[in-house]
């Protein structure tokens, strides 16, 4: 009787091994997780920045991947983007496994969206010494408004705006030093990323209005089905056991809520 239960555990035990490992290849097929982010010059829950000691990026999204590769066991390697739909459009091209974006139904045809670890919300940061106090006062005949291009805010804004001159930037970094130097009168992205942004830029100001709202998700490139059940689950665990607080607070997003 010992020996079949013993036989009978040791049974049990390789499968449950054998689905991990099977797991993990379908997951990280190249023996690496390679999770793709957005790089840009202001932090989110989002978005990453590059840290000026070590030229590397950091951020939420670095910690979430982190987080992923060492539930999978395996090495994390980072795929730069500079924008979601950047990492969207690459989906195909067997590049990048696992990543997170604001949830935008323009995606769905190349990305599979998991839950939402937090809310996004956008809005407007205006330049030093504007006279723009609301949302409604920045479409205005002669208005200088940038946005990201390959943003679901980009898209937003695209569509709200009927007078305002508006200008697409494929560099982050361009648009931010064009605000900085007064030559935009407004910037449209995420609210983390604008508050990061206009304590870097002094007399630039946040407006206390959102322009959009979503949840950022995480996201699996369009039809792997074990990946996504994955990712899915790897997400609830890392909210429930504290990782994206932890995440959200070492980047400096202690009033960010996590999704439920």
């Amino acid at each position: 009787m010992l020996r079949h239960v013993v036989i009978a555990t040791l049974s049990l035990a390789f499968a449950v091994a054998g689905a991990k490992a099977e797991g993990a290849s379908d997951i990280a097929p190249t023996g690496s997780l390679r999770v793709a982010i957005a790089v840009g010059p202001a932090a989110s829950a989002f978005w990453s920045t590059r840290d000026p000691a070590t030229g590397k990026p950091r951020g939420v999204t670095v910690e979430l991947a982190k987080a992923a590769a060492d539930k999978l066991h395996v090495p994390l390697q980072l795929v730069e983007y500079r924008s979601s739909d950047e990492i969207a459009a690459a989906s195909g091209k067997d590049v990048w496994d696992l990543s997170f974006m604001p949830a935008d139904v323009k995606r769905e045809p190349f990305v599979d969206q998991g839950p939402a670890y937090v809310a996004y919300m956008s809005g407007y940061l205006v330049r030093a010494g504007s006279d723009i106090r609301s949302v409604a006062d920045v479409d205005r005949a002669g208005r200088r408004v940038g946005c990201i291009e390959g943003t679901s805010t980009s898209r937003t804004v695209e569509k709200s705006l009927k007078q305002a001159k508006l200008t697409k930037f494929v560099k982050p970094e361009e648009a931010a030093e064009l605000i900085g130097k007064g030559e935009l009168d407004a910037l449209a992205m995420g609210m983390g990323a604008l508050e990061d942004l206009s304590r870097k830029l002094p007399g630039t100001k946040v407006l206390d209005e959102v322009i959009q709202s979503t949840g950022v998700v995480v996201v699996v490139p369009k039809g792997k089905g074990v990946a996504k059940a994955w990712a899915a689950h790897f997400l609830d665990e890392a909210k429930a056991d504290g990782t994206v607080r932890r995440a959200l607070d070492g980047g400096g997003f202690t009033a960010d809520k996590v999704e439920p």
